[in-house]
């Protein structure tokens, strides 16, 4: 069996450029696997994804011309809905439309969930569809109550393949909530410790 990630994007001329530059005998002994792997999320893939606010996704369009989109939400709003699916609520922006388009031409997605404080991305693969009005029960499972956004579509990914990515060269940056997760302990000492001088000081001045 194969690296099915390897399958789908290490074509003819990708694996001639990996023997040129040197690179292709170890990527084909990783791509020797007793059983198929990179195509299935299983736990740490759907943790990681749920715990996004934010990734980009590329489309094709008949012009043959790639184009790259950022979707951003709560934490969470990229669903895994089962071991094949993701879904996300797909949030009123500029209105150009150029990747729900292209989408209806060519449903293949290439995704990038960032994790810029760990350093660490996933990459995924994917074919994508939308679910309008009239999947009801779908935009249920993909709602955010409480953001305040117009969902104008559910968007559904079946997964074909993902890959975690190598993390040089990813710049480690943090949102301010991740800051304040990180100084929340030292907070909570520092003022332990403005109590306590505090106290003592009063004691001095009894």
């Amino acid at each position: 069996m194969s690296n099915r990630f390897a399958d789908i994007a290490f074509t003819p001329t990708v694996k001639a450029v990996q023997e040129k530059l040197g690179s292709r005998a170890a990527y084909a002994r990783a791509e020797l696997v007793p059983e198929p792997y990179h195509n299935l999320p299983s736990a740490p893939e759907a943790e990681f994804i749920a715990a996004r606010d934010s990734f980009y996704m590329a489309t094709v369009g008949e012009t043959g011309w790639p184009y790259i989109q950022h979707r951003g939400g709560p934490s969470g709003f990229v669903r895994v809905l089962d071991e094949r699916t993701l879904g996300f609520a797909d949030f009123r922006g500029n209105r150009q439309y150029i990747s729900v388009g292209n989408l209806l031409t060519d449903d293949r997605v290439s995704l990038f969930f960032m994790d810029y404080a760990n350093k660490t991305r996933l990459k995924l693969l994917g074919r994508a569809k939308a679910a309008g009005p009239d999947d009801a029960g779908v935009l249920e499972k993909l709602a955010v109550p409480g953001y305040r956004a117009a969902v104008e579509r559910g968007l559904l990914i079946t997964v074909e393949a993902f890959e975690w990515n190598c993390p040089q060269h990813i710049a480690e940056r943090v949102t301010p909530e991740e800051v304040q997760g990180m100084s929340a302990t030292l907070l909570s000492r520092i003022a332990d410790l403005e109590a306590q001088l505090g106290a003592g000081e009063g004691g001095q001045d009894a």
